[in-house]
């Protein structure tokens, strides 16, 4: 599969901001957590976990190949939204099989910001792109690249 060199760099550069924001001091973990879920049969907890991961990444590949617009600003926006959901997706995958209290708590704390951040580039996007193209969610109406 071919992937514009705009749609690896956004990558790149988003996952080298990942590593160091997961190095930063957590917030304690809130007495209404949720608890891990019941443990599955040896394997079966991997083995679901990474289906799970591969479907979000696969997905999150795809929809971030966009073809560019000629606005910087809606192709970046175009292209985070679905990394961001990615990381959402990734992150409930490890809240179902996860154990690891600091990882849970990251998890949560992923899906909560990323939400906000994807709230705020749809909005965006709504406002800087053409009536003629709308940018209902940052995707799916925009051109998307041959594979």
């Amino acid at each position: 599969m071919r992937y514009s060199t705009l749609s690896m760099g956004v990558l790149a550069a988003c996952l080298a901001g990942g590593a160091a924001l997961a190095q930063a001091p957590q917030p304690a973990p809130s007495a209404a957590s949720p608890p891990p879920a019941a443990a599955p049969a040896p394997g079966a907890a991997e083995s679901g976990f990474m289906t799970e991961n591969d479907a979000a990444m696969r997905k999150m590949m795809a929809d971030m190949s966009i073809k560019p617009t000629g606005n910087p600003d809606a192709d970046f926006a175009a292209m985070m939204i679905p990394h961001h959901q990615g990381a959402i997706d990734m992150a409930r995958a490890e809240l179902r099989y996860g154990k690891d209290p600091e990882l849970r708590r990251l998890a949560r704390n992923i899906i909560t910001d990323q939400q906000k951040e994807i709230a705020l580039m749809r909005k965006v996007l709504a406002k800087i792109m053409p009536a003629s193209a709308p940018a209902r969610d940052g995707m799916h109406s925009m051109p998307m690249m041959s594979k």
